[in-house]
Parts: structure tokens; sequence; C-alpha cells
């Protein structure tokens, strides 16, 4: 079963319980973050990328995976970030993964070299970025991080020989949106893939073949769907 823990609103002092997330480490174990049910919870106020994401350590494997640090949501408005226990490393506070059974949406079936895909359900911005950087991951991509530079509409992340761009909002990506993910990864010598939510702009999809960007559309269950047929082609072959 997955670890819960009691967590009390340090604005409403509501007390809630929160069962720590599985996530899919690349071995294919899931693992969840190590709570600490001694620590307190604090509200979420000022947000910056590092704070967002913690390492989560495969016991299986040994693999360490990027992922969101655990946050509750209060009815009185307060987001929480929930206590994990952590420990120093090089200036960076890991957490101990341990292994579980979780509920999954239903498996996408792989190439033979590589694992079914284990999606992330998206439920907020954050989570369409995190179903993402799960699909790169997937994929075969190393070293995702955020970008160095911010794309005008969504989130830019990146990894080896890879710019991504992911788009949460309710618009459809435009024309423009795709040129600048282009130019920027032609400025680095990187390939580039953009997800959106709400899908794309008709001239967005045409530049975009034009340009040879891979455009994928993120469902509510975190499977992204290809849109074009260069996104038919990564999805296939995978990182190269």
């Amino acid at each position: 079963m997955s670890e819960s823990v009691s967590v009390r609103c340090p604005a409403c002092r509501r007390e809630h319980l929160y069962e720590a997330p599985a996530y899919p480490c690349e071995c294919g174990v899931p693992v969840t973050p190590s709570l600490d049910p001694t620590g307190t919870a604090t509200a979420a106020v000022h947000r910056t990328w590092d704070d967002e994401w913690i390492s989560v350590r495969c016991t299986a494997c040994g693999r360490d995976g990027e992922w969101p640090r655990p946050e509750l949501g209060c009815p009185c408005g307060t987001v929480l970030r929930v206590p994990v226990a952590q420990e120093a490393s090089g200036g960076q506070q890991k957490a101990t993964g341990t292994t579980q059974d979780a509920t999954e949406p239903p498996p996408r079936e792989a190439p033979a070299a590589r694992r079914a895909f284990q999606p992330i359900t998206i439920r907020t911005a954050r989570d369409a970025v995190t179903a993402a950087a799960v699909y790169l991951r997937w994929l075969g991509y190393r070293d995702i991080r955020r970008a160095d530079q911010r794309p005008p509409t969504g989130i830019g992340i990146a990894a080896h020989g890879l710019l991504a761009q992911v788009d949460p909002t309710v618009q459809p990506a435009s024309l423009r949106d795709v040129e600048c993910l282009w130019l920027t990864a032609m400025t680095e010598s990187t390939a580039c893939v953009y997800f959106s939510l709400a899908g794309y702009a008709p001239d967005a999809r045409t530049r975009a073949d034009t340009l040879g960007v891979p455009l994928f559309v993120l469902d509510l269950t975190g499977t992204p769907q290809p849109v074009n047929s260069l996104a038919d082609e990564l999805d296939a072959t995978g990182a190269r």
C-alpha cells in the first residue's frame, strides 16, 4: 500500500490524510517519495523550479529520478508542501524511493526494446510538465531539466539533444509558438518537440511539418498522442 501521513494546514489547522504518489522508474518499478511523519507542512507561497522537484531513488535499480515535490491543496485555498524524509547529498536534498503497488491507466504497448509506457494523470499544469518528462524518459532521453530559456508560452524543458515545450493552456498552440520553439532549438543546435493540451491551430500544424517539429497532444491520462507523422516516428523509434 502507498505510504500516507497526517498533514495539518498551518493556515486553518485542518488535518488531512495524504498518500504519497507513485512514479514509474526507467526500470519499470514504481517509486514513491518517503514522507516524514514527524515533519510540519508548509504553505507554498513563493515558487522556484528547484523547490518544485525532489530526487527520488529507486530501491530496485538505484536510479535517481527528478519528480514533483509532494503537495496537497487544502479547502481553505492554501497549497501545502508535504514534508519528505530528506538526506543531504552534494548540496541537494534527496528522498529515498520505495516500491509499491500503484493503480495506473492502461499502458501503451511499445516496441520490444522498450517497456510499456506508464502515464501520469494530468490534473494541473504541473502534471502536464511531469507527464511530458516521463514520456521523454520513456523515449530514452536523459538529463531532463528546465530549459535555459523561458518560452513565450508554456514551460520549456530540455534533455540531452532535445528542447521540448509543454503548453498546458486551454488555447491551441499557434504558428508563432511553433516557430519560436524551432528558432530557439536552432540556436542551440538541438532537436525540438512540442506538447499541447489543447491541440494546434491549422497553420501551426502545417508549419511544424515544414520545420520538422514533432507535435503531440497530451490527453488527461497523461499519454502523449502524436499529431503529425514526425511525432509518429519519434514515438515508434524513441531517442537516437
